[in-house]
């Protein structure tokens, strides 16, 4: 890497420019080398290709055995005999180092303006599908012990990565779906999810891919690893929270069986269609709100892009809101197209003004840059002066109040 500055001179100019723009940047690249080839392949900045970059990197696993030791005969791909274990170890590696070079490459296009933060959550979470598919499959295939070639499971993506509103550090907050009757099944894709969870969180000599979060399952802590798609019906129609509805606006099937992913969207749609007392609704969210603040204090002097009244969160509560209690009579809700999408669509439905929907967006756009930007400098708390974002946090302020029926707070 020291012959970079010599032999490579734009490269090295370029990757000055890198560490200059985020202290982030910089972290990254001292944790993860490697990803330093992705400055001399003159493709850096190149459109980046999820789907393409999951063929290639299924192709280099499915390559990575140990030749000659008998095992079950590794991934499916060319490159490894019959006969041969794969390298497990050395496939954690390899997909490790091929996914830092993936977010270096959209960290550079990032720094270089030519994503919005929009197209770069998109991007992000494009390749943790991607992960997430490989993975699965992968370990699947490595179970001594499974009863069918492929499993009926399915990994359901909340949070960030069910809005396709990842950044760089995101963890993953998922659900482990599966139908399937045999016996043993309910065993076998515990075992299934836990190597998954395990796959995704073990730090290699390479790093780490992802933190996963696994509590937004039916029960929380308390409840199985993964759920039948019955007995998450069940859950959903009679037992969950509100909250847990909230969530669900924001779920997606990214990885495994399709046709269990279809069966979820299905059944998503038909959960968050259901008639609701809309009074009561307001209550519950006006009450996860209060717990939400309560659990998030600010003593600074400083403005919380996400956490603070004003901020994201209360745009996002806004907008499940509106699906909760409008869905059934607008069906164009349901789809799971983002806050800023739903907010126009909203004011086409004449729930909102098309102005005040147009600036809610625009403002939760803005508060994401700015949060974005501050993550890329290693800033522990995405936090402003008041002052930098006093229009929009009065006026998201003044729209949940309206929204809720109450009254308007003096500003601060």
């Amino acid at each position: 890497y020291l012959t970079l500055r010599g032999e490579h001179p734009m490269g090295f100019e370029h990757l000055l420019r890198i560490i200059l723009r985020a202290k982030w940047a910089a972290d990254y690249l001292l944790m993860h080398p490697v990803v330093l080839d992705e400055l001399l392949d003159g493709q850096l900045l190149a459109p980046f290709d999820s789907e393409l970059w999951g063929r290639e990197l299924r192709e280099q696993l499915a390559a990575t055995t140990m030749a000659g030791v008998p095992g079950a005969g590794g991934s499916s791909g060319s490159g490894a005999s019959a006969g041969d274990a794969p390298d497990v170890e050395r496939q954690m590696d390899a997909m490790r180092e091929a996914h830092h070079a993936a977010v270096f490459r959209l960290l550079a296009q990032d720094l270089e303006g030519q994503l919005t933060v929009e197209a770069l959550g998109d991007q992000l979470s494009a390749l943790a599908d991607q992960v997430m598919e490989i993975t699965t499959g992968l370990v699947w295939s490595q179970m001594s012990r499974r009863h069918r070639p492929e499993p009926r499971f399915a990994v359901i993506a909340y949070g960030k990565l069910g809005g396709k509103e990842l950044g760089y550090a995101s963890d993953l907050d998922l659900v482990f779906l599966y139908e399937d009757d045999h016996e043993d099944a309910l065993q076998r894709y515990s075992q299934l999810g836990q190597r998954i969870a395990n796959w995704m969180s073990t730090r290699t000599a390479a790093g780490q891919l992802f933190e996963t979060d696994l509590r937004l399952r039916p029960n929380g802590s308390s409840g199985l690893l993964v759920s039948s798609l019955r007995a998450f019906e069940l859950y959903q129609t009679e037992s969950a929270w509100v909250w847990e509805h909230q969530a669900l606006t924001r779920a997606r099937f990214c990885a495994g069986d399709r046709r269990i992913g279809s069966r979820f969207e299905e059944l998503r749609r038909r959960i968050l269609a259901q008639p609701r007392d809309r009074a009561a609704l307001a209550d519950e969210i006006l009450a996860m709100r209060r717990k939400m603040h309560d659990g998030h204090p600010n003593r600074s002097e400083l403005f919380d892009l996400k956490h603070d009244a004003g901020g994201m969160v209360d745009i996002e509560f806004m907008v499940q809101y509106l699906v909760l209690a409008w869905s059934p009579v607008f069906s164009e809700l349901l789809d799971n197209k983002g806050n800023i999408e739903l907010l126009r669509r909203c004011a086409t439905a004449g729930l909102l003004e098309h102005r005040i929907a147009g600036e809610l967006g625009n403002t939760y756009r803005h508060y994401r840059q700015l949060q974005h930007a501050l993550r890329l400098n290693d800033t522990e708390f995405a936090r402003v002066p008041h002052n930098l974002v006093a229009h929009e946090f009065r006026q998201v302020r003044a729209v949940w109040c309206e929204l809720f029926g109450l009254p308007v707070p003096p500003a601060p």
